[in-house]
């Protein structure tokens, strides 16, 4: 069962069809040495039989038959003599070293192989090489070489062949079955973790074994998406429990508050006032559930089918615009600070979302009226600092940043990471309508665009600046930003 299982792996598979592609690069290779080494034999030995030719018919042409028959008669008893014939006009032999010839072989033109019998061998017929010569006077003369060492080249090249493909065969199977078994053994252990993941266990991680291989890349990617879930099923579950907190006080409220009406109202005029009370609850629980739908929509990726070539300038410009009455209803000075050709590509009403959170938070946090709570009277800043709210846009390196900057009570350093996380609100920051998502949403934004929020010291206050990648040099014409509309419940 487990041999079949090896069988029927996929690295099995994948050896078969590299020994087969082997083998057959293998038989290629040899069969062509074989046909070269035989053609380079075969014209080895036509040079040598034509040169004998040449130089056997100046010794008849300058000696007649007698000359030339001592010449083959001293030839053919020499060791490894090649093969001589000399017959009469009729056909008879007169000298060589050639017992019979096949039927017509004398009449045949050119290089012509033929089976004979040399003197002496009984056991059977050779092959060779031949030539014909008709010399003047209708005198015959054959001119060969034995070509049996070539065949017999040829035919241990073929065994060797054979053979060198069996044990190819044989040495590739049991390779492929050793590698199927190691690969067989990751995946296996891979899928047993696996196995332990999707019962529930995500805290649960894939083993690496640390070669480096392809394997290693996907169970890295693996373990990385698993981090990702881990981190997406804890908020799910975070938000989940402070949704049911942070919405319980206002639906308490809401559910307070109908009652009291029915209990105590008296005219219409009371009724009204209950619900007007009741309406701005439910619309600061619908700000709250739209403000935890952008987030889970940006934490998602919604929204980059959207996405386009806008001017951060323009977005700061229309963002600094629209809050300037807000901030001179309540004293603070708002000071905006824009360049051009700040290209930057995402979507332009979720940017310019965060950003309008960001100033909202700070015209709401940084005023001077807040710092002096949080500060204490004597230790407020200066009134010029503390109502004062800067936004401004900037190329800085291969990024754009919008930039927020007060100058209120700031946000402690250990306190930050912990402001981004949904519903999370300072001490000093419970007074205040608000509940704890501007900085989130303004978080998953800049994520959903690859860039980051961090929040700095303002000496005093706070600096949060939004740092979004350079877009292409591509520029599409856009129309006016529509007014933000900021998150009342950040």
């Amino acid at each position: 069962m487990a041999l079949g299982k090896l069988f029927r792996t996929t690295v099995f598979k994948i050896s078969l069809a590299y020994l087969a592609i082997s083998a057959i690069g293998a038989g290629l290779v040899l069969g062509t040495i074989g046909w070269n080494m035989k053609h380079v034999i075969e014209e080895q030995i036509a040079q040598t039989i034509e040169t004998n030719i040449t130089g056997l018919s100046e010794q008849y042409a300058q000696g007649g038959i007698r000359r030339l028959v001592g010449i083959i008669l001293r030839r053919t008893r020499r060791p490894g003599a090649g093969l001589y014939l000399v017959t009469t006009p009729a056909g008879e032999p007169i000298a060589g070293n050639i017992v019979s010839l096949p039927p017509d072989i004398l009449a045949r033109p050119g290089l012509v192989e033929m089976a004979y019998q040399p003197p002496g061998d009984t056991e059977g017929k050779h092959r060779a090489l031949v030539r014909i010569l008709v010399l003047d006077g209708g005198f015959r003369l054959l001119v060969g070489h034995d070509i049996e060492e070539g065949e017999r080249l040829r035919r241990i090249l073929g065994s060797a062949l054979l053979t060198s493909l069996f044990w190819l065969v044989v040495i590739g199977t049991l390779g492929g079955l050793w590698v199927a078994r190691r690969v067989l053994n990751r995946v296996d252990a891979i899928n047993a973790n696996a196995r332990a993941i999707v019962a529930g266990d995500l805290s649960g991680r894939l083993q690496v074994a640390g070669t480096g291989d392809e394997l290693d890349r996907l169970v890295e990617n693996f373990n990385a998406m698993l981090e990702r879930i881990s981190i997406l099923m804890a908020g799910l579950k975070e938000v989940s429990d402070n949704i049911a907190h942070d919405l319980k006080t206002p639906l308490t409220r809401l559910r307070g508050g109908v009652e009291q009406a029915l209990r105590t109202a008296k005219s219409p005029e009371d009724y009204r006032g209950a619900l007007e009370k009741a309406l701005e609850e439910s619309d600061r629980l619908i700000q709250i559930f739209d403000a935890l739908l952008s987030i889970a929509r940006a934490e998602a990726g919604a929204g980059r089918e959207g996405m386009i070539d806008f001017d951060a300038g323009a977005v700061a410009r229309d963002v600094g615009e629209l809050y300037e009455p807000a901030a001179e209803e309540r004293g603070i000075a708002l000071s905006i600070s824009a360049g051009t050709g700040l290209t930057v590509h995402g979507s332009r009403e979720l940017v310019g979302r965060a950003v309008a959170n960001l100033v909202d938070n700070a015209l709401k946090y940084g005023s001077l009226d807040t710092a002096r709570q949080d500060r204490g009277q004597d230790q407020a800043p200066p009134q010029a600092a503390a109502g004062a709210v800067e936004l401004s846009a900037r190329r800085s390196g291969g990024a754009i940043e919008f930039i927020v900057a007060d100058h209120g009570p700031g946000i402690a350093e250990n306190d930050r990471p912990r402001v981004l996380d949904r519903f999370v609100r300072l001490e000093n920051a419970r007074s205040r309508s608000g509940s704890g998502l501007g900085l989130s949403l303004a978080a998953a934004v800049a994520r959903l665009h690859k860039g980051s929020l961090r929040m700095e010291d303002n000496e005093p206050g706070l600096r949060v600046v939004i740092r979004l990648p350079v877009a292409s040099a591509r520029r599409e014409s856009q129309a006016p930003l529509a007014p933000p509309k900021p998150d009342k419940a950040a």
